[in-house]
């Protein structure tokens, strides 16, 4: 066998080391020390929460976390700052440029231990998701395992967001949005990773403002990792306050998405297709109608026929408030996301130098 540099054989030591349960002299199991990392940028609302449910996590092992702290304009670098002096095992580190990429790497870099866990400043975790993460880790082999992005909403509106990013018309067919049996996935919702395999694949592409997470699994996948889902973990997402938000975020998720199918060949199918087909073929139905092809409206027509009948069968259970909405929701992610993906620049993704501070959009 050829001399293997200190990096690879610290690779391969973690990918033996955790590929069977550990255990002590004794016989009694030994937990694997943990590292959280957590980027971190205008959240003073939600961070005091969030590294609370970290720190009182329900896990045996040791435990660490580190703040990678963007340059907020709220309090949040005073109440992370506050956050480490009260508890060992919080560090601070800076994040220049806010970015999430950025932030995640520069923590995964402070962390110390073999074992790394990405949660973000909003989330809100079960009291066994660590202990889930290792288990299901350490039975399956898996490089990163995840759970289920848990949407729940309080207004009226985020119920019928909730509902619409927990549903297949929704978000086809997920399983870290919908659910489903544990097995290999193409990605999960945030991770537990080896940190073997995040310096395997050099860890997270900057250049992905978003969908970073789907890059990196795939690059994981396509150097013989596996990405396992488990329904066991489950995170608390809150969705979007508003039409506006929401129309945002999923018209920068398609531009992104089209970004990776660029990077990326062959990593498209129809679930991400879908979206962009439906509007060109409802614009191309509209204009033809407008022009006195009648039969073009059926197209738009059938779409909206079709939101409307899911909307009733999906929506069961809700609040009257919430369901009248969830047509809207539904229309809204579909129609953004697809025209984000059809309006994608060919430059988007592309190294950038980026301003300290400058936002996000």
């Amino acid at each position: 066998m050829p001399n293997q540099s200190p990096h690879a054989q610290r690779a391969m030591n973690q990918e033996i080391q955790y590929a069977v349960k550990p255990r002590s002299d004794s016989g009694e199991r030994t937990w694997p020390a943990v590292s959280v990392v957590m980027p971190v940028l205008n959240e003073q609302r939600h961070l005091a929460d969030a590294v609370r449910g970290i720190l009182t996590q329900d896990y045996p092992g040791e435990l660490e976390l580190v703040l990678a702290v963007g340059p907020s304009r709220d309090r949040t670098e005073e109440i992370a700052r506050k956050l480490a002096a009260e508890d060992p095992r919080v560090l601070v580190v800076p994040n220049p440029t806010g970015r999430t990429p950025q932030g995640l790497n520069i923590a995964i870099k402070a962390s110390q231990y073999s074992i790394i866990v990405r949660v973000d400043g909003h989330s809100l975790l079960p009291s066994d998701y660590i202990r889930a993460a290792v288990e299901t880790m350490e039975e399956t082999g898996a490089d990163n395992v995840g759970g289920i992005m848990a949407a729940e909403g309080v207004t009226p509106f985020e119920k019928a967001v909730a509902r619409a990013m927990t549903s297949k018309l929704g978000v086809g067919n997920a399983r870290f949005h919908t659910g489903g049996e544990a097995g290999e996935v193409e990605t999960v919702y945030l991770g537990t990773f080896r940190r073997s395999a995040l310096e395997r694949v050099g860890g997270y592409d900057e250049t992905f403002v978003r969908a970073q997470d789907w890059e990196m699994n795939h690059r994981i996948r396509e150097t013989g990792g596996r990405i396992y889902f488990t329904p066991r973990m489950r995170v608390t997402y809150r969705p979007r306050p508003n039409l506006r938000a929401l129309a945002k975020q999923y018209f920068h998720t398609g531009r992104w998405r089209r970004v990776v199918g660029r990077e990326h060949q062959g990593t498209l199918n129809l679930r991400y297709l879908a979206p962009p087909i439906a509007v060109v073929a409802m614009t191309a139905g509209a204009i033809a109608g407008a022009f006195g092809f009648w039969p073009g409206w059926l197209v738009p027509g059938g779409y909206a026929a079709a939101i409307l009948v899911g909307s009733v069968v999906e929506g069961r259970g809700l609040p009257p408030s919430a369901w009248v909405r969830l047509p809207l929701v539904y229309a809204t992610m579909h129609l953004t996301w697809g025209v984000g993906f059809l309006t994608s620049p060919p430059g988007l993704g592309q190294p950038t130098p980026v301003k300290p501070g400058e936002p996000v959009h």
